[in-house]
């Protein structure tokens, strides 16, 4: 474990940091219902208009499903669409939960997710499954989501209203995330982050708290 002496509020990302996801289920899913010369559009949606726009609170879950179909020239069902799009949702780990309400007697917790509001009835339907009853949400002191925010990591912008909502200097912040390109995001507003590049590099960052 690193020296965090200087540091006192951590923050996680959602997905692969706590919460275990697999872009591969919901690819294959989708896929399933379009000829093989149209596999390719899955990618493409992920960094589409459509998917950010839900992320950013800028459409709701009915454009979203229209832009689906429409995206792929599709007619499918709204329960479908909505299952597929959940199916890349794996599970909490046990012992990441372990970690967090022991990390939660010594430090303030939040939460950074590039989310929406499909994926996150469920993501809250699991913490409350798996967490001692009424201690969701309160593990967390604040569930920052894109979908609240309007906002995306690794704009820095996301991060510069993180640090103020919390009143804290950014280099007291510790920010854990999958993906290089968050953590540089963060980097540039002064925060402190760790890479998390291995299902396990949560657990032994922390082996020795």
């Amino acid at each position: 474990m690193k020296n965090l002496q200087e540091i006192e509020f951590l923050i996680f990302d959602l997905g692969n940091v706590i919460y275990d996801i697999d872009y591969q289920r919901t690819f294959e899913k989708i896929n399933s219902r379009l000829p093989e010369k149209q596999h390719h559009l899955i990618k493409e949606f992920m960094v589409s208009p459509v998917h950010f726009d839900l992320e950013t609170g800028k459409s709701d879950e009915k454009s979203f499903r229209d832009g689906v179909r429409n995206f792929f020239s599709a007619d499918w069902e709204d329960e479908w669409i909505d299952d597929a799009w959940n199916s890349i949702l794996v599970d909490i780990p046990q012992e990441r939960l372990d970690l967090l309400i022991a990390l939660k007697k010594k430090y303030p917790l939040y939460m950074l997710s590039n989310t929406n509001s499909i994926h996150f009835k469920v993501v809250e339907e699991t913490f409350k499954k798996k967490l001692p009853e009424g201690t969701w949400p309160e593990l967390f002191d604040h569930l920052f989501l894109s979908q609240e925010m309007g906002l995306r990591k690794p704009g820095e912008e996301i991060y510069r209203e993180v640090v103020s909502k919390i009143g804290a200097a950014p280099e007291k912040c510790l920010f854990f995330d999958d993906l290089k390109e968050n953590l540089l995001g963060a980097n540039k507003v002064g925060i402190q982050t760790h890479h998390i590049d291995h299902p396990k590099a949560l657990i032994n960052f922390f082996q020795n708290v």
